[in-house]
């Protein structure tokens, strides 16, 4: 284990006598971070950050007609768009932006794209568009959210969803991307809806209506009349239908759906009637992206099989298909390119940050286009996490992910880690995780990531299994997980911490009020402290959809059940060290939701850290600041594990 040396200086360093928790807070700037009660940082920890901190990862995000790339990496503070010419070639920097660029899509048949970018994390997303060479001319209006960009075939026609400060509501944009002036509004939706594809013809976009993360609706908009028509048989399914696309001139669909089935399948529907032909044959496990030929005539889509991805490309008309033969990981891109030989595959895994690969459709041969570069990083060194499962209070079983430092003595009762992550609905994978290889390796500490009910990639049932007055079974997860741990060999007993961000969060304060007695501390990242005055105070957009999920505060019988789970009123039962941090411009979790947590755990005389970025939002993106929140976190976490 590294900086054995440093350890009681830091603890030394830190230590408070209980007593003197009234005391001032103790307050600093570290560029735009302030921090509360926070020491200096050791320089052999910020020598340590940075050695898992410089590395880079290539992010594809669409071809060019030539059969160039356009991928997002960081050279500097933030993710921009580069181009990629050939496999291994230079990357060449197009976009120079202070603040990250989320996303670029290819403007059909051009060498143009549009991109979108935020400002400081408020996640008001605005559209540009560029050439390779110049300068991004904005396509949307300042002050107001823009997502869901999707193109005409011949790229003469860009539609979007757009919605204002204040409103819950999308209106339906259009413009051709050629003439950014114009811009013009379609339609005025209600409630979360984007499109999802353009006919041949131009006359018609495919909608779709965000009812939760378990139910949408889908829609046809005449783009001449404005008028909008229902496609009823997706109203009574209750289902999600993700990415739906026209094929057949528009008489039929392709989408992902888990309609009639508990995990997530590819089907082709029949949009007159709803009939839905099942075109993936891998029950047991969820569908997770897939992508079209150009000519319609063969279709490629990855299966999340336990967390590692499996790519299938096969004909669209049914037959037999192949597996290419790629790097064992998570695939987190897939799109063929403009002639339909080629399908690139963006990767990542245990061991490699995320880097860019192709098949070719002929003969299957595989080609690395980007090698990203590991920074300081011995691969060798890194460790590959292992999936075990361990069973709840109720007898279900949960998966996680363990990594375990590779040097610890055979005999050695290690600290542990259990990092929950957030959506709920989202999935733990073994994906480049640098928080866990760092803390296993600075820290020496065994690092645990549960998919606890309520998680994605187990299907629709295990999914629910957390919703509305169920929500503190997940929470009874993580106490069954801290028994299971301090009964496994290697793993301490006596220095466990709980980690999260979001709703990760919350579990982790939720975790501090339910098993203060057997943790140490924990460390929370913009996470719900009172579901009630998250509600009141989430951007209206959200609402909605969160309700959806966590239950409807203005029913009186659920919010009874917020007041009684909420961290914030059962605060008083955490007794140990905790460090909260938040980006002042997040609009899911906002500021006040760690404000008043912080407050009332130092009122009850709690040791409580607390970073506030003003640049940042939902996740600390820029460099600096994510260097810095590590920094931080190690020294706090190492306090812990030293008492």
């Amino acid at each position: 284990m590294l900086f054995r040396s440093s350890l009681l200086a830091v603890a030394a360093l830190i230590a408070v006598p209980a007593a003197a928790q009234q005391a001032p807070v103790q307050t600093r700037q570290v560029g735009t971070a302030r921090l509360e009660n926070v020491p200096e940082i050791p320089q052999d920890i910020r020598d340590a950050v940075q050695r898992y901190q410089n590395y880079r990862e290539a992010r594809f995000q669409d071809w060019l007609p030539d059969g160039s790339m356009l991928i997002t990496t960081r050279f500097g503070s933030t993710f921009q768009v580069h181009h990629v010419p050939a496999p291994g070639a230079a990357r060449r920097q197009l976009t120079y932006y202070g603040e990250p660029v989320s996303g670029a899509k290819t403007v059909p048949g051009k060498k143009r794209f549009v991109l979108t970018r935020d400002t400081g994390g408020d996640e008001w997303f605005q559209l540009f568009v560029r050439d390779l060479d110049g300068v991004g001319q904005p396509l949307t209006e300042p002050v107001t959210r823009n997502q869901s960009p999707v193109f005409a075939k011949d790229g003469s026609l860009l539609v979007w969803s757009r919605a204002t400060k204040g409103s819950a509501d999308y209106a339906i944009m259009a413009a051709d991307p050629a003439d950014p002036k114009s811009r013009r509004l379609v339609w005025q939706g209600n409630g979360a809806v984007g499109p999802q594809d353009i006919s041949a013809d131009k006359t018609t976009v495919l909608l779709a209506k965000g009812i939760s993360n378990r139910e949408n609706h889908l829609m046809l908009l005449d783009m001449e009349s404005g008028k909008v028509t229902p496609l009823d048989w997706s109203v009574k399914a209750k289902a999600r239908f993700e990415d739906p696309r026209f094929i057949e001139d528009g008489k039929a669909i392709v989408a992902i759906t888990n309609a009639g089935t508990d995990t997530r399948r590819l089907v082709r529907i029949d949009a007159a009637t709803g009939k839905m032909t099942a075109l993936s044959r891998e029950p047991g496990w969820d569908v997770e992206a897939y992508d079209l030929s150009p000519d319609g005539r063969t279709i490629a889509y990855t299966l999340n099989e336990d967390g590692y991805s499996r790519v299938i490309v096969m004909p669209l008309a049914g037959g037999a298909g192949m597996s290419p033969s790629l790097p064992r990981g998570v695939v987190t891109a897939l799109s063929f390119s403009p002639d339909g030989g080629k399908l690139a595959v963006g990767l990542t895994n245990a061991t490699t940050a995320g880097d860019v690969w192709t098949v070719e459709l002929g003969n299957q041969a595989i080609t690395r286009w980007t090698q990203s570069e590991p920074g300081e990083l011995d691969p060798a060194k890194l460790v590959e996490p292992q999936l075990v499962r361990f069973t709840s209070f109720d007898g279900l079983t949960v998966p996680a992910f363990v990594y375990r430092p590779k040097n610890a003595a055979p005999d050695a009762k290690l600290p542990v880690i259990i990092d929950i992550h957030g959506g709920p609905e989202a999935q733990t994978r073994p994906s480049w995780n640098p928080g866990a290889q760092y803390f296993a390796d600075v820290l020496g500490a065994v690092v645990i990531l549960p998919n606890v009910r309520g998680s994605d990639g187990y299907g629709t049932k295990y999914l629910n299994l957390d919703n509305g007055p169920l929500r503190e079974d997940s929470v009874k997860d993580i106490g069954a997980l801290i028994d299971w741990a301090g009964k496994q060999p290697g793993m301490d007993a006596k220095r466990i911490a709980v980690y999260g961000q979001s709703y990760g969060g919350y579990m982790s304060l939720a975790s501090m009020t339910f098993y203060s007695d057997k943790l140490v501390g924990g460390v929370e990242r913009y996470g719900i402290s009172d579901f009630i005055s998250f509600m009141a105070n989430t951007e209206a957009y959200r609402r909605d959809n969160r309700r959806a999920e966590y239950g409807d505060e203005r029913d009186p019988k659920m919010r009874a059940v917020f007041e009684r789970i909420a961290p914030l009123k059962n605060v008083g039962k955490i007794t140990k060290p905790m460090l909260v941090m938040q980006g002042a411009n997040d609009p899911r979790v906002p500021q006040s939701e760690s404000d008043q947590v912080v407050a009332a755990l130092r009122a009850n005389g709690v040791e409580t850290w607390y970073v506030l970025y003003a640049d940042e939002g939902h996740g600390f993106l820029k460099k600096a600041n994510n260097d810095l929140r590590r920094e931080v976190e190690t020294v706090f976490l190492k306090k812990l594990f030293a008492q």
